[in-house]
């Protein structure tokens, strides 16, 4: 039986295998060893880009991951466990933090809250409006195109990934693929995180790890605190973050579109309960020295290649990255994980994600005869796949930010100016 907030998962089936053409339910789980063993596998895919952040922008590795498990934590007991997602590192907060480099980080920090309040604001907006706001804004075309770019967005990170080292890449994918598709039981079900510790292996075999940062590893305390930061609020900082939410709000609402499509239940009605979570998330994380967050794309990867959506693995996963966050040694292990590594695994994941969008069309029955549709979809697409990016002041924009706001503006728009063409045919 389901305890409160989620807390508490029905078996499902027999708690080892999963029939074709189910999926375990966020309500539901595996067998505990499975539902670690997928949990784990959630903590892989998040970590490449949740620690990529921190590391570009300057902020403490551990200290954001350790507001990335709590807020993952929050996100679950927020949405009442209907909602499985991993809250990691945002992307969009990379080009604002590095922009504002030079106020110090105490600024920075602030910034980062001020975006995690307004989300906050616009959260408890949707929750009052209620999700037909969600319809009328983002209906089936937008939030296709959104989750598509989101994915292939990122297929150059991991084409460029793969390329830095082709072999170990090549192993890693491979290994992916054939565990995934033949493996047995449990096993197929972890084909990311076997194949990710295949090409970790093989590269170590090779002598392709960081002669560096293998050193690092081995002078890294096992035990220690993660660093935490206060802020203080500049608003010349603040305005040049801000831009950010859109993003926010992009992924958050498509996220909870693509979870509705892999597991055939509408969840529109916690969108608002979404934004203010991760919203709730990101203040935390302004507050206490770590980057803000966002619902993780690449967890939707290993969702879709495992069917399962249960929440136990997102626990288990927010309560990893929290024990993780608490010791220098892993940290420094992560960092071991070469680049031909992460390219191998992102080519499945990312692909996943731009697959789920097109999937989103299909099951919604999108009609791409019909001009706004196939125009506006068609424009959203490029802007992402090509990463577009823009300045505006001192603002820069990427490919999801433009494609989705492309799209969201545009849409509603066309929409109105072609009743005017059906008026005038009649």
């Amino acid at each position: 039986m389901t305890g409160a907030g989620g807390i508490g998962w029905t078996v499902h089936g027999d708690g080892k295998r999963i029939a074709d053409g189910a999926v375990v339910a966020p309500d539901e789980r595996l067998s505990w060893p499975r539902t670690i063993g997928i949990g784990m596998q959630h903590v892989i895919a998040m970590f490449g880009a949740t620690l990529l952040v921190p590391t570009i922008t300057g902020f403490p590795v551990t200290t954001t991951l350790l507001f990335s498990g709590i807020g993952t934590a929050l996100f679950l007991l927020i949405t009442r466990g209907r909602i499985p997602s991993y809250l990691g590192s945002s992307f969009a907060f990379i080009a604002p933090l590095t922009a504002s480099a030079g106020s110090g980080p105490a600024a920075q920090l602030g910034a980062v809250m001020a975006v995690g309040i307004v989300l906050m604001l616009i959260g408890v907006a949707v929750r009052l409006i209620g999700s037909r706001v969600i319809d009328a804004v983002m209906p089936p075309v937008v939030t296709g195109a959104v989750v598509a770019l989101i994915g292939l967005n990122l297929a150059p990170t991991a084409v460029g990934s793969f390329e830095s080292q082709p072999l170990i890449a090549t192993v890693t994918l491979v290994s992916i693929l054939l565990v995934t598709v033949v493996g047995p039981g449990l096993l197929g079900r972890l084909g990311i995180l076997v194949g990710v510790v295949i090409g970790w292996v093989f590269a170590a075999v090779i002598g392709g790890l960081d002669s560096e940062r293998v050193s690092a590893l081995r002078e890294a305390d096992w035990f220690g605190l993660p660093s935490l930061h206060g802020p203080s609020f500049d608003w010349s900082v603040i305005v040049l973050a801000l831009p950010v939410v859109i993003v926010l709000v992009a992924e958050n609402v498509g996220h909870v579109k693509a979870v509705s499509a892999m597991t055939g239940k509408s969840l529109d009605d916690l969108a608002g309960n979404a934004l203010f979570a991760d919203g709730l998330a990101t203040t935390l994380a302004g507050a206490g020295g770590g980057s803000g967050t966002t619902t993780y794309a690449e967890n939707i990867g290993v969702m879709a290649a495992t069917r399962v959506y249960s929440t136990a693995a997102y626990w288990v996963a927010a309560a990893t990255a929290v024990i993780l966050a608490f010791s220098p040694k892993f940290g420094a292990l992560v960092f071991t994980v070469p680049n031909g590594v992460i390219g191998g695994a992102t080519m499945v994941l990312y692909g996943l994600i731009g697959i789920l969008g097109v999937r989103i069309w299909m099951e919604a029955k999108v009609d791409f005869t019909d001009p706004v549709n196939l125009t506006v979809a068609a424009a959203a697409l490029v802007a992402g796949i090509g990463n577009l990016t823009l300045t505006i002041g001192s603002v820069e924009l990427g490919g999801i930010a433009w494609g989705s706001i492309g799209i969201l503006v545009a849409y509603p728009i066309m929409r109105y100016l072609a009743k005017f063409r059906t008026s005038s045919n009649r």
